[in-house]
C-alpha cells in the first residue's frame, strides 16, 4: 500500500474519502478528544505500521482502558508503546527466563493480579495505567523513561523504539475523535498560565528566537507593546498540549521578535501587532509536515471549533501527499512543509468551545 493510501486508510474516522477528497469528521467519540476505539473495528482496520488483526484490537483495547482513566492521547500511546516493547501486542500465555511468571500484552508478573485479570488486554492495560497514574511526575518523563519505571525495566530506552508506531497506531484507530480539551474561556492569563506551566514540564518548547517569552509576559499579567498573542492562538496552543502532551513552537509574534520571513509585514504573525498565527514544528514528539498524521488530527480537532475564516497552511504538502481535506471552518493556503501553520489574523469571530 502507497503511502498516500495508507494515511487515508489509517486516518479512517476524522479522514472519510470522498470522490478523492478527504472530508474532515468530528466523529461520535467522547469529549475532549478521548474516543473509545471499538475491539471489532480496530481488528478489521487496514495495517498500521506492521500491526494487524489482533494486535489493532489489543491495542483498541489499552486506548479505551486510557479513556476509562481520563488520560490524554499521549498517556494511550504511551500505554500502546509498552505493550509493542512487552509483545508486539501479542497477548502471551508464556513468559521469558527473567520473569517466567510474566504473562499478557505488558507480560505482567503475578503481583499485578490474577492470572486470568493478566491475560485479560482489558484489564491488564487498567492494571498498567494504575501503576503509571500512580507514578509521580511521570507526565515530564521521556515516554521510554515512564514505561521502564512501570514495568521496572533496567534499559531506560527499551521502549523508545516502538513510541513512533505507537503514535500512529493510536493516532489512526481514534482518529474521529474531536472537541476542544481543556481549552476554556478566553482568560488570556489563565491559558498563558497553563502554558507556562506547561513550558516548565517540557511539554511546551520552542526555537531561537523565543517565542515562548511572550507567552511568560502574559501569564504574569505584563502587556509588552507588539509582543501580544490573540487568546484563540493561546488557546489553539493549550489544546495541542492538552492533546498531544509535547508540542514544539517555532513561530508566533514575529513583530516582538523582528522576524522579517516569508510574507514580512504583511505575515499573519506581524499584522495588526502580531501574534495571530502558531508554527507548531512537532507534536506528540513527532516532526510535522501539514500532511502527517499528527497535523491532520490537529486539524481534525480544530476545525469544527474555529471561527469561519481562520487560516491552515500546507495545503501544498497535502496535495503532494495526495491528501485533499474538505475543512468547514479553516481556509487553507500554501506553505513550506516543515511544520504547521494555523492563523486567526483576518477574522475577529472567536472559537466555539462551549
Amino acid at each position: 500500500m502507497g503511502l498516500v493510501k495508507l494515511l487515508a486508510a489509517s486516518l479512517t474516522g476524522l479522514l472519510l474519502t470522498v470522490g478523492g477528497t478527504v472530508a474532515l469528521s468530528s466523529g461520535t467519540g467522547t469529549s475532549c478528544g478521548l474516543t473509545a476505539v471499538n475491539r471489532a473495528d480496530a481488528a478489521q482496520h487496514p495495517a498500521i505500521a506492521g500491526y494487524s488483526g489482533d494486535q489493532l484490537a489489543n491495542a483498541a483495547d489499552i486506548i479505551n482502558a486510557g479513556v476509562q482513566f481520563g488520560l490524554t492521547m499521549q498517556a494511550q500511546t504511551l500505554g500502546v508503546m509498552t505493550a509493542m516493547g512487552e509483545s508486539s501486542l501479542v497477548n502471551l500465555d508464556h513468559g521469558d527466563t527473567a520473569g517466567p511468571d510474566s504473562r499478557g500484552l505488558f507480560q505482567q508478573r503475578a503481583s499485578y493480579g490474577t492470572l486470568a485479570e493478566r491475560m485479560d488486554p482489558a484489564t491488564a492495560a487498567r492494571l498498567f495505567f494504575q501503576r503509571l497514574t500512580a507514578l509521580t511526575g511521570w507526565e515530564g518523563m521521556a515516554p521510554s523513561a515512564a514505561a521502564s519505571a512501570v514495568q521496572i525495566n533496567a534499559d531506560p530506552e527499551h521502549y523508545a523504539p516502538f513510541f513512533a508506531p505507537a503514535t500512529d497506531v493510536v493516532t489512526a484507530l481514534t482518529a474521529s475523535g474531536g472537541g476542544a480539551c481543556g481549552v476554556g474561556g478566553g482568560d488570556a492569563v489563565g491559558l498563558a498560565q497553563q502554558l507556562v506551566t506547561a513550558a516548565d514540564n517540557g511539554q511546551l518548547r520552542g526555537l531561537v528566537p523565543d517565542h515562548l517569552k511572550e507567552i511568560r509576559w502574559i501569564a504574569s499579567g505584563q502587556t509588552v507593546p507588539d509582543c501580544g498573542i490573540d487568546t484563540r492562538i493561546l488557546q489553539v496552543m493549550v489544546l495541542a498540549v492538552n492533546q498531544f502532551h509535547q508540542v514544539g513552537v517555532s513561530d508566533i509574534n514575529r513583530k516582538c521578535t523582528g522576524q522579517l520571513l516569508g510574507a514580512g509585514t504583511a505575515s499573519s504573525h506581524w499584522i495588526n501587532g502580531g501574534g495571530g498565527a502558531v508554527d507548531f514544528y512537532s507534536l506528540g514528539g513527532r516532526s510535522l509536515t501539514g500532511a502527517d498524521g499528527q497535523s491532520l488530527r490537529l486539524i481534525g480537532l480544530l476545525d469544527p471549533v474555529m471561527p469561519t475564516g481562520a487560516r491552515i497552511g500546507q495545503a501544498d504538502c497535502r496535495r503532494e501527499a495526495g491528501i485533499n481535506l474538505a475543512v468547514v471552518h479553516f481556509t487553507q493556503f500554501d506553505d513550506t512543509c516543515n511544520h504547521l501553520h494555523l492563523d486567526v489574523a483576518f477574522t475577529n469571530d472567536p472559537m466555539t468551545v462551549g
